[in-house]
C-alpha cells in the first residue's frame, strides 16, 4: 500500500507514495484536527454516479484514487480493496466533506486519530 499517516501536533497528514500518489494526481491531504468531525472504520461503496476530479477509478476492482464530486460534496478516496477503510467526515475544510482511505490496522489509526481529537 502507498499510504502513509502522520500524527502532527496540529494535524493529521495522509501522504501517499509510490504508484498511488500518481494514480490519485496528489502526495498528501492535511487535515487540521478541529476541522476533523468524525472518525469511523466501515465499508465504502463509492456512488456509481461520483465525478474524477482529478483522480482515477476502477470500479468493478474497487480502485479509486483521488478527488472526485457526488451531490455537491468534495470526496478525497484512496483504496484498492473492499475492506474496513478508515472514514473522516470532516467539516469547514477548503475543499473536502469527507477523506476515505486504506491502510493497514484501520482500527488502530482510527483510535489514534479520535484520542488526538479529544486532546
Amino acid at each position: 500500500m502507498g499510504r502513509e499517516v502522520r500524527f502532527g501536533d496540529a494535524e493529521f497528514v495522509l501522504k501517499l507514495t509510490g504508484l498511488t500518489c500518481i494514480f490519485a494526481l496528489k502526495r498528501q491531504v492535511v487535515i487540521p484536527y478541529p476541522k476533523i468531525k468524525r472518525v469511523v472504520v466501515d465499508y465504502f461503496d463509492a456512488p456509481m454516479w461520483m465525478l474524477r476530479m482529478p483522480g482515477t477509478s476502477i470500479a468493478p476492482l474497487h480502485i479509486y484514487e483521488g478527488s472526485f464530486k457526488y451531490a455537491n460534496e468534495w470526496y478525497f478516496l484512496s483504496y484498492e480493496k473492499r475492506e474496513p477503510l478508515v472514514i473522516l467526515e470532516l467539516e469547514g475544510h477548503e475543499k473536502y466533506t469527507y477523506v476515505i482511505f486504506q491502510i493497514d490496522h484501520p482500527s488502530e489509526v482510527a483510535s489514534a486519530l479520535r484520542k488526538r481529537i479529544r486532546d
